[in-house]
């Protein structure tokens, strides 16, 4: 017996509810994948020298991925890690101190890493991103100022990529990095200017 026109009515709405449903399980989870391009990527903090001026690193070997909302950015989230031996400073010997175990302990601890946990959105391109920060061992959580730079195809690779420019402090002391606290600065400033690559899952 052929459906009755109230029941093609009843399928008509099931259909569409499912469809609907669909529809906002699939927006809820609409987040884009963007690999770090560790090439132009530059992670660096500054560090206050027996008062003078401040000594500047960068850590080169930086990998990660960014889960990037565009609907909801208060969604997205990030994960980096960073290889301690990659510090650069401009000098060989005071490289090769600050990653002994009386600073970094790079022999021991070989990464550190940045897992968010929340972002709080400020505007439409600036976000406060609050993540755990392990380095020594030690995880803390950090909050870092982030801007969203550019969105849009990188004339050099033909895909679409996302620059962000970051910035943040912590106290070195809260992770148990306290040689030469009396004289060298316990608040270290970061800076890094990051580029991702949109990505496949």
């Amino acid at each position: 017996m052929p459906p009755t026109r109230p029941a093609k009515f009843a399928a008509a709405l099931t259909a569409a509810a499912i469809i609907a449903a669909c529809s906002i399980v699939n927006t809820a989870t609409a987040a884009d994948r963007y690999e770090i391009d560790a090439s132009h990527t530059h992670v660096q903090f500054s560090v206050q020298r027996f008062g003078f001026a401040d000594t500047i690193g960068t850590f080169t070997g930086v990998s990660g991925v960014i889960s990037l909302d565009k609907q909801a950015p208060e969604n997205s989230s990030v994960e980096v890690e960073i290889d301690v031996a990659s510090l650069v400073s401009g000098d060989a010997s005071r490289e090769e101190a600050v990653l002994s175990e009386f600073w970094f302990n790079a022999e021991k601890f070989t990464t550190m890493t940045f897992k968010s946990t929340a972002v709080e959105l400020d505007g439409e391109d600036h976000a406060h991103v609050t993540g755990d920060l392990t380095l020594l061992g030690v995880s803390k959580p950090v909050t870092l100022d982030v801007k969203l730079n550019k969105i849009g195809m990188d004339p050099s690779t033909r895909g679409e990529a996302a620059g962000f420019s970051i910035t943040g402090g912590l106290n070195r002391l809260d992770w148990g990095m306290e040689t030469a606290a009396n004289f060298v600065g316990t608040d270290v400033a970061i800076r890094i200017e990051a580029l991702a690559h949109k990505t496949e899952e």
